[in-house]
């Protein structure tokens, strides 16, 4: 090997080559723990035009910051990710780093719609039960009331817009959907009225119910004016109606 001179050069320039790499790669590290590195500040902003409404800075700075370790090298973004959105409210956060100190986090914050089922859970305008203060929730009135089976959520959200269409003719709107475990449909209208709509047995099935009910509802009204409790549209061409010192029902044949 040592009268093979090409063999020689060969190990040569390895050698110094990872002589530079390991001297580089000191370099670097050494760099990156400078001072000048360590992460001085934390930029919250927000992913709404509005800005941020329910994101409290006092439980940002207990629930997410204790959690950042490293400088602006060493700092793994996922974790301060999985940090922020750890924090009550946060649907999402992503994290970019701002050279040569600084994290700048977009939060995007749960905009809630209603509570979902009695446990004190909260269900966003997205479809995404979580968990905050009520409290804070409520102050922007009373809450929409949501439940289901698990894994419905994001369908009971679509049938309440559906609901708040077919309703507007009447000047009408859904304050309560449930879907029950046999996924038959219920509501509480903001009158007051309960109205049972049971099984979608066809993609037209809800509507169809809806829109008969929106037809003769004036009718109701100008008779039974506020007296009225419930109604029963589970019937093929009728309905059963509960008003205060009455009941009465068209057509038994229901599903």
């Amino acid at each position: 090997m040592w009268h093979d001179i090409r063999m020689l050069n060969a190990t040569t320039n390895a050698l110094l080559g990872l002589l530079a790499l390991s001297l580089l790669s000191s370099g670097i590290w050494w760099v990156a723990q400078r001072p000048m590195f360590t992460l001085k500040s934390i930029r919250i902003e927000s992913a709404q035009e509005d800005g941020l409404r329910y994101v409290n800075p006092s439980t940002v700075r207990t629930t997410a910051v204790p959690r950042i370790k490293g400088n602006f090298f060493t700092v793994n973004l996922n974790q301060v990710r999985q940090a922020f959105e750890a924090v009550p409210w946060v649907r999402k956060a992503a994290i970019r780093r701002e050279w040569p100190n600084e994290l700048i986090v977009t939060i995007e914050e749960h905009q809630p719609l209603g509570t979902w089922g009695d446990d004190g859970r909260l269900l966003s305008v997205k479809g995404d039960v979580f968990t905050a203060n009520l409290a804070e929730a409520e102050e922007d009135g009373e809450l929409l009331e949501f439940a289901g089976p698990e894994g419905s959520e994001k369908e009971v959200v679509a049938r309440y817009r559906d609901l708040q269409q077919w309703f507007a003719p009447v000047k009408l709107a859904p304050q309560s959907v449930q879907l029950s475990g046999r996924y038959a449909w219920s509501i509480r209208l903001d009158n007051g009225i309960t109205v049972e709509l049971g099984r979608e047995q066809s993609e037209t099935t809800l509507k169809d119910r809806v829109d008969r009910l929106v037809g003769i509802y004036p009718q109701l009204v100008a008779r039974l004016q506020d007296r009225i409790e419930s109604v029963d549209m589970r019937y093929p061409n009728g309905f059963a109606l509960k008003a205060q010192g009455l009941a009465f029902g068209l057509d038994h044949k229901k599903k």
